[in-house]
């Protein structure tokens, strides 16, 4: 029987998986997808949120500001890339004054540190590229944005070497008490374990069903995007939000880690928790949005779009506690959650202790590398890394100038990359203004070099995803067509 299973690899998941890592016990993460960061992680606004939105006295207003003040030294131990820009959130109108100073009050009474409301000069100090019909704005200089595929992997990984097991394609059907802890059905077959953790996102609502007296309904409120090419960078230098009135919530504008802009989202109810395709309609709402507070926004460099779900439960809360003995939800967690990550993962593994009253792990490893990226080395150092490891030398994507060492690295770690997508979230691969056109054949064939099958195999991003179907004419017997 192993001591723990966490239901879910997603930013939560993970993040509890190497707090609990801390302990001496056997962990197991399930996961339905192929990877770890495939559902709510891997598609979201990229941005460490300063706690001053959040309703005052919520679990969620608590755990946002404690992740936000976690992030920095989380980014250290673990190599990512984080980046404390600030935030500002922009009054157009004086009559919307009242609503901008009761937003600065709720995040003084959340803790947010810092908070102070800037005028019109120093708003356009701040950012030039603001409106000119912008009056002030609440500055928040600890928020911050960060790469949430980096954060996830980075989890993943040292959860991973202090111990924690992850289990793919495995989607659970079923979770039943037994003696002394509960069976969890998955398609792979049955698992035992003395405490079950509920970390499965969208399908959250699914999971605690299974097991809790009351039901919980996860609606899946879609977000559309468009994502800037890098020559947009320093277009804007803070996360920008627009004040909720009028003309409702608005969309943001916020470099990104990397150098792009990202704009969006908008925020859609549905019934589907796979339907992530964008809809004109929604991309047309952040167009004639994100141009409210910041003007001659260059759309025209979009290099993609895309969508993802939150998800979001009619009380706008997260649920997080034991609900049976040895059950624990971590649910309904959405915007803030990639935020308040550190701070669910700490806390959900005290719940977890208190039930088995878990002795420390004196082994415990707080730090880990992330891929080296040769283009982050002086000159001399680069070229003695390529004279040591020549793959470090051949460029595979000419966009985000990734390396074939980068992608050997990426897939080579535990849990490592098993797909296109898998390389691309922890690289950059395919990242970039052809969005894969030119790199994905040669990532392909690295692929299928390390993981030992066929290229036909590849897939995109698991499942049935297969990039090759088909054949060939020329590979027929005869050579094809004479």
């Amino acid at each position: 029987m192993t001591d723990i299973i966490i239901i879910g690899a997603g930013v939560s998941g993970c993040a509890i998986a190497r707090e609990l890592s801390r302990r001496k016990a056997d962990i197991l993460v399930v996961e339905r997808e192929e990877d770890v960061c495939c559902g709510t992680t891997k598609a979201n606004s990229a941005i460490v949120h300063a706690g001053f939105d959040a309703a005052n006295g919520t679990l969620m207003a608590k755990l946002n500001v404690e992740g936000s003040r976690l992030m920095p030294q989380l980014a250290k131990d673990l190599d990512i890339h984080f980046e404390q820009n600030g935030s500002l959130v922009v009054m157009m109108s004086e009559k919307d004054r009242p609503a901008l100073e009761k937003l600065y009050q709720n995040g003084l009474a959340n803790g947010v540190e810092g908070l102070r409301i800037v005028e019109r000069d120093e708003l356009r100090a701040l950012e030039p590229n603001i409106s000119d019909d912008a009056v002030a704005a609440l500055y928040a200089p600890t928020g911050g944005i960060i790469c949430p595929f980096g954060l996830t992997y980075a989890l993943a990984e040292n959860a991973a070497a202090n111990g924690v097991r992850f289990r793919f394609d495995s989607e659970v059907t079923g979770v039943e008490p037994t003696d002394g802890g509960w069976k969890v059905h998955t398609v792979k077959g049955d698992l035992e374990a003395k405490v079950v953790v509920n970390a499965a996102g969208l399908y959250s609502d699914k999971i605690h069903n299974m097991v809790a007296d009351d039901n919980m309904t996860i609606i899946p409120r879609r977000g559309d995007y468009f994502l800037l090419d890098r020559s947009t960078g320093g277009f804007v230098k803070h996360t920008i939000f627009q004040l909720p009135g009028k003309l409702g919530k608005g969309v943001l504008v916020s470099p990104t880690v990397h150098g792009n802009i990202i704009v969006g989202p908008t925020a859609i109810d549905q019934e589907d928790k796979e339907a992530t395709a964008t809809t004109q309609a929604g991309l047309d709402d952040v167009r004639n949005k994100c141009g409210i507070c910041v003007k001659n926004l260059p759309l025209r460099q979009t290099i993609t779009s895309f969508a993802g779900l939150r998800a979001h439960e009619a009380r706008h809360e997260f649920f997080i506690g034991e609900v049976k003995p040895g059950f624990v939800d971590c649910a309904a967690i959405e915007s803030p959650g990639l935020s308040s990550s550190p701070a669910i993962g700490r806390m959900v593994a005290e719940i977890v202790d208190g039930i088995l009253n878990l002795e420390p792990n004196t082994d415990f490893i707080p730090t880990r590398k992330g891929i080296l990226d040769p283009k982050t080395l002086p000159l001399e150092e680069r070229a003695k890394l390529i004279q040591e490891n020549p793959a470090y030398g051949t460029v595979i994507c000419r966009c985000e100038t990734v390396t074939e060492g980068e992608i050997v690295d990426a897939i080579r770690r535990t849990p490592g990359a098993k797909s296109l997508d898998g390389v691309k979230r922890r690289t950059r691969a395919g990242m970039g203004r052809c969005q894969g056109g030119f790199c994905s054949p040669r990532v392909m064939e690295i692929l299928a070099r390390e993981l030992g099958v066929s290229q036909s195999e590849i897939t995109k991003s698991g499942g049935t995803s297969k990039l090759i179907v088909g054949t060939n004419k020329d590979s027929l017997k005869g050579g094809g067509v004479q």
